[in-house]
């Protein structure tokens, strides 16, 4: 067979089920050989979107993404998306039609492209390496967690493949084994947790599997310690009564409180960065900190630890349970009565007492959400846009486990928000999906809107239109610079929903709320799109923290 149709059989019978992208003439037949072989193509409006989906897509799902482009141009218009997968060390193939003559208007230095955001190149050298070299991209991207642009050059797509995909694959090796703390790193976090009387856990990226959130529970139990995570993992512990939901920007009064009274912090799987330690501020006086990572490089990167564990997260709590338990120690740590009836009743944001600032025709975006929140089935997925409004949905919308939210922040991006949410869409179709987006971000991704209605989602697309780059008004605003390039007229955005099929509704109330009841009992086959014309006169306080911060 030719070399595009060897990739494309290879990764199908790797197990790449779903792929994202825009077609062109340089990967027309990979493109096609894949779907030959039962994969699901979803053709996206722009590569920018086909690269956040299928980043969604690996994120939710487990697998390993794929994501399919055009030479030159297609790669550079999917660089955002790729970008943000990188950061986030999603595990995503890009299969990346490459131009061979150096005259051609397609031809940029691929490998540099890739390379610059913290993608790994990888290249199908010829026809007779071509099922090795899928082979070798697809275990970087599964076993290192690495997003990996794999070029295939145009001259060599052509080519006879020198060897059948089945053999190969029938020899591939299982990835590799979770990663073992050395056992006297071990003994020395049982220490830190048996001196400690306040313990609070933060569990990041690295944790992000049922395996490590219960062996995570079972050593919260053993010593006390409250559990929170990193905006990233939000939702991991949703199930136990001692959650402090997220730690950071986004914290409850209550929830930073409690972290800043910790006299040890233990990340796990968590890079501890100013957003999750509100730089460092979360860190009481006195507190000690400890960090487990299977990266060596994470442990320390951002602020210095007492302790510091190479290891699985899932594997390292076991570990560390199996030690104190071999102590006959069992800690109440501060768990008690009085401060579980606290963190029932004041954990979350929605509990938090606030003025309603809904005037003139505007409402106010925790009204909103707190609404949303009550209309909308607990089985959701929230796929968050960045910006000023985004603590909003991310703190005020509740979500069933750390599967129930898809926060592509990495690079900061705005505009990734939509593409999010249908790539966690179409590996969660059990659930809600909901987009929760800024206007800006909702106009740089509009052309998804065709791509949701052409899929037929159910989904719920929440704008949070205050008609400005939020974000720079409330950060130049106060010092009295001019604002006219951050602010905008008022665009209707439901009737850009209507044009592109969507339902859509209007909201500047609660009341205006009454479309989301209807479309919620009916048949949900098509997207609703909410414009919120929300109050624009605080600005967030994550931001404002942030800020600050610099």
């Amino acid at each position: 067979m030719l070399v595009a149709e060897a990739v494309g059989r290879t990764l199908a019978l790797l197990g790449c089920d779903t792929v994202f992208g825009v077609v062109g003439s340089g990967n027309f037949h990979v493109t096609n050989a894949l779907v030959a072989e039962g994969a699901r193509f979803v053709a996206a409006r722009h590569e920018g979107g086909a690269a956040t989906m299928a980043d969604a897509y690996a994120r939710t799902s487990g697998k390993v993404g794929v994501l399919s482009l055009h030479q030159g141009c297609g790669l550079t218009n999917a660089l955002t998306g790729i970008t943000e997968a990188a950061k986030s060390r999603t595990p995503l193939v890009v299969l990346a039609a490459e131009a061979t003559s150096p005259r051609s208007n397609f031809a940029v230095d691929q490998d540099a492209l890739a390379a610059a955001v913290g993608a790994a190149p990888e290249r199908v050298a010829s026809g007779g390496s071509a099922v090795q070299d899928v082979m070798r991209a697809f275990r970087r991207a599964r076993d290192e967690r690495r997003t990996v642009v794999l070029n295939l050059p145009l001259d060599v797509q052509a080519e006879l493949s020198g060897r059948l995909p089945e053999a190969a694959v029938a020899g591939l090796p299982p990835g590799p084994q979770p990663l073992r703390p050395r056992p006297q790193d071990v003994a020395r976090l049982a220490d830190a947790l048996a001196a400690a009387d306040r313990p609070v856990f933060i569990a990041g990226r690295g944790a992000r599997s049922p395996a490590a959130r219960d062996r995570l529970l079972e050593l919260a139990d053993a010593t006390g310690a409250l559990v929170a995570t990193s905006a990233v993992s939000k939702g991991l512990f949703a199930s136990s009564p001692w959650s402090l939901d997220v730690s950071g920007g986004f914290a409850s009064p209550l929830a930073a409180e409690l972290i800043a009274g910790s006299d040890l912090v233990v990340g796990w799987g968590c890079s501890l960065n100013m957003w999750t330690l509100r730089h460092g501020r979360l860190i009481g006086p006195g507190a000690a900190v400890a960090q487990v990572d299977a990266d060596p490089a994470a442990l320390g990167a951002y602020v210095p630890v007492r302790v510091g564990v190479v290891g699985d997260v899932a594997v390292t709590a076991a570990a560390v349970t199996h030690e104190l338990q071999a102590r006959f120690r069992q800690a109440r740590g501060w768990r008690t009565a009085v401060l579980r009836d606290r963190l029932s009743r004041r954990i979350r944001w929605r509990d938090v007492a606030y003025d309603d600032g809904s005037a003139r025709g505007r409402i106010d975006p925790r009204t909103l959400t707190i609404a949303l929140d009550d209309l909308l089935p607990a089985e959701r997925v929230v796929a968050v846009d960045s910006g000023n409004f985004m603590g909003y949905p991310s703190m005020f919308l509740s979500v069933p486990d750390e599967n129930g939210f898809c926060f592509t922040q990495a690079f900061q991006s705005v505009g990734l928000g939509l593409a999010t949410a249908i790539g966690a869409a179409l590996a969660r179709p059990d659930r809600l999906p909901v987009a929760a987006l800024g206007d800006g971000g909702a106009l740089m991704g509009a052309s998804e809107l065709e791509t949701a209605v052409r899929l037929g989602l159910g989904m719920v697309v929440v704008v949070y239109d205050d008609a400005a780059y939020g974000a720079e008004v409330h950060h130049f605003g106060p010092d009295g610079h001019p604002l006219d390039n951050v602010q905008f007229p008022e665009a209707d955005i439901a009737a850009i929903g209507r044009g592109f099929g969507c339902e859509a509704v209007t909201v500047r109330s609660r009341e205006d709320l009454r479309g989301v009841r209807e479309w919620l009992e009916g048949p949900r086959d098509r997207p609703l799109l909410l414009d919120a014309k929300v109050t624009r006169d605080r600005a967030s306080w994550w931001l404002d923290e942030a800020f600050r911060g610099h």
